[in-house]
C-alpha cells in the first residue's frame, strides 16, 4: 500500500465521494443514518458556496483516503475568525497512517496564510477516545466549553 499521500481542496466532482465518507463517518461515529438526499445538498451548497467553506481531500494513488471540512465561526472577542474541523474521516484501511495529520497541518497552515484565523476548534463524540488521543497529539487541548444545541 502506498504512504505517500497529497492534499488537496475539494471540487464539486468530489461530490459522490464526499457523501459517502460522510455517511459512512455518520453510522460509525454516532451510529447514525443520514438521509442520504438532504447530506448531498448539504455538501453540494457548501461545494458551490465558498463562503460557507471548503474540505480539503486527502489522496493516496489518485484515490481519496481522508476528508476534513472547514467551517468558520466569527470571534468579536478576538477579531478573527475560528475554523470549524469538521466531518473529518479517514478510510479504515488508511487509519494510523499519517493522513489526519497530513490534513491537519495543511488547515494549520492555510489558516495561518489566511491570517485573520485566531485558533481551530473541533467536537468530538464523549465516547470517541481513539479520536481525542489523535487531536491531543496534534497539540490540541480539551476547551473548557460544554456544548449545548437545540435542532429544528
Amino acid at each position: 500500500m502506498n504512504t505517500e499521500f497529497t492534499v488537496r481542496q475539494a471540487t464539486l466532482a468530489d461530490l459522490d465521494t464526499l457523501v459517502d465518507f460522510n455517511a459512512a463517518m455518520a453510522l460509525e461515529t454516532e451510529d447514525k443514518g443520514l438521509d442520504l438526499d438532504v447530506l448531498r445538498g448539504g455538501v453540494a451548497t457548501l461545494l458551490e458556496d465558498s463562503s460557507l467553506g471548503f474540505y480539503l481531500l486527502a489522496e493516496s494513488d489518485g484515490a481519496v483516503v481522508g476528508q476534513l471540512m472547514v467551517t468558520t465561526e466569527w470571534s468579536d472577542w478576538r477579531n478573527a475568525h475560528f475554523w470549524w474541523l469538521q466531518s473529518l474521516y479517514v478510510a479504515p484501511d488508511f487509519r494510523r497512517l499519517g493522513v489526519f495529520r497530513l490534513l491537519y497541518q495543511r488547515v494549520c497552515q492555510q489558516a495561518r496564510d489566511v491570517g485573520n484565523v485566531c485558533g481551530l476548534r473541533l467536537y468530538v463524540e464523549r465516547t470517541n477516545h481513539r479520536a481525542q488521543e489523535a487531536y491531543v497529539n496534534m497539540g490540541m487541548a480539551l476547551s473548557h466549553y460544554d456544548m449545548y444545541e437545540v435542532e429544528f
